[in-house]
């Protein structure tokens, strides 16, 4: 076996080559003869088994070694019966540094630490955005500063520069990082090695900045209210609103949705219940590596199927207004839902183009309760990745009846999966639709995408 001419490349490069060659060479002298064990193989294998222990090899698999895992709660979230608690909380525990996030995974629990079933507090949404400070004292927190921006697609100030992910949605829309609703407990978020995303990269923090992450959470307790699946839905007359969170009317038609089950807003009681306030927190999970050479770096795409984005085939990608409305209402079935068929769902399409493509590592889909599942489909009609929605059938956390409780994830093998830049993908969205509409129902796709394959990297 010879090795020449190695020291011009790189230790990675050295140790793949070195490895590459001590198995070939090992291989080789194995199928010539299975009988033989000559004195070289046996050489040869205590040189491979040697590399298998050193520094060097240990790059293949050191990912598995390193994972650190932090456990942290949020703020305190004051609920009473029927209210809504939806607020930003800034500046939360996360991962500092240089590091490539592995997983995010959350649930909604008491003050002893039980988890609190949907039941009771229904999840209806957390995403975690990340954010540069400015270390002047000029920065601030106002009511509406940072979380308006997130929202609404606000511009920035000078303070503070939201961290949003690779699109497709406009301005800073469904730009975070992580997030997901009632299907928290159930959904798997894990990012197989050597993937990661990577956070905290000096070279891109302004000077003068610091890197920092907000957290959303937005829960309504439903202890004796009146219609759980109303208030859950945010159906506006269950509320009495009829302005949004910053005062504006709301559109006639709109009859249920975010506009609605806003912060401090109060959906209806029974006649009579009353309970007690009960203080709740969000128990968050993290899972992080430290950034180096063999971390593969993924991009976040959320695909929203209420974008009503017009694409024409002759149109400019770069140009495109994207016009994510982030919800939707499905219509009440007009079928008998006593009779046999699927005449009762309600399907939602949309067109977008990536602009930027790459080999899929994972992808989820995000639903509210009705969610029958979502496909994403590729320009030639290939299915990229169904998630169906897997519905509870029990009172305890994490299998509460009737609300989605996980969501199937995709994990491609790498390189089976691949995007072409500028490729159009059509997402579907099915809703059941039997026995009533709904309102303010959600059909995104959160895609992970790897411009590159571990041994392109």
């Amino acid at each position: 076996m010879a090795y020449k001419n190695l020291s011009g490349l790189s230790k990675s490069k050295r140790c793949r080559l070195v490895l590459r060659l001590s198995l070939r060479d090992f291989d080789d002298r194995l199928t010539i003869n299975m009988s033989y064990a000559s004195k070289d193989m046996v050489i040869s294998l205590a040189i491979l088994l040697l590399m298998l222990g050193t520094p060097c090899s240990s790059a293949f698999w050191k990912t598995q070694n390193k994972i650190k895992t932090a456990v942290h709660l949020s703020p305190k979230i004051e609920l009473g019966p029927g209210s809504v608690s939806n607020k930003f909380y800034y500046d939360i525990e996360f991962p500092r540094g240089h590091v490539a996030l592995k997983s995010f995974n959350a649930e909604v629990v008491d003050e002893a630490g039980n988890p609190v079933p949907l039941h009771k507090t229904y999840l209806h949404h957390w995403i975690i955005v990340g954010y540069h400070e400015s270390k002047s004292k000029l920065a601030t927190h106002t009511k509406y500063d940072l979380h308006r921006v997130v929202r609404v697609s606000d511009s920035v100030s000078k303070s503070h520069i939201i961290l949003r992910n690779s699109g497709v949605c406009q301005g800073n829309i469904l730009g975070q990082y992580f997030g997901l609703g009632s299907e928290t407990r159930g959904t798997a978020t894990d990012i197989p090695d050597p993937f990661g995303i990577e956070i905290g990269n000096p070279a891109e923090i302004p000077e003068g900045y610091e890197e920092k992450w907000l957290l959303n959470v937005h829960a309504i307790d439903t202890r004796g209210v009146e219609d759980k699946l109303g208030c859950t839905e945010c159906k506006c007359h269950l509320y009495n609103v009829t302005v949004n969170e910053y005062g504006n009317p709301l559109p006639p038609d709109y009859a249920g949705g975010l506009y609605c089950c806003y912060d401090e807003t109060q959906c209806r009681l029974k006649k009579g219940f009353q309970g007690p306030k009960r203080s709740l927190y969000l128990r968050y999970t993290v899972k992080w590596i430290d950034w180096d050479e063999y971390v593969v770096p993924v991009k976040i795409y959320i695909i929203d199927v209420t974008d009503t984005l017009k694409i024409s085939d002759t149109s400019n990608i770069a140009s495109s207004n994207h016009d994510c409305r982030i919800e939707y209402e499905v219509d009440p079935c007009n079928i008998d839902p006593k009779k046999k068929g699927n005449g009762c769902v309600d399907v939602k399409r949309t067109t977008v183009p990536l602009e930027k493509g790459g080999y899929v590592v994972y992808a989820v889909a995000h639903q509210h309760s009705g969610g029958i599942g979502s496909t994403l489909y590729g320009q030639d009609g290939r299915v990229i990745c169904t998630s169906m929605a897997n519905y509870g059938t029990g009172d305890n956390a994490g299998n509460e009846s009737g609300y989605i409780v996980g969501m199937t994830t995709c994990y491609p093998k790498p390189g089976s999966v691949k995007i072409i830049d500028g490729e159009k993908l059509t997402l579907e969205s099915n809703y059941s639709s039997t026995t009533r509409g709904h309102t303010g129902v959600m059909g995104l796709f959160y895609l992970l995408v790897a411009e590159q394959l571990p041994h392109q990297h």
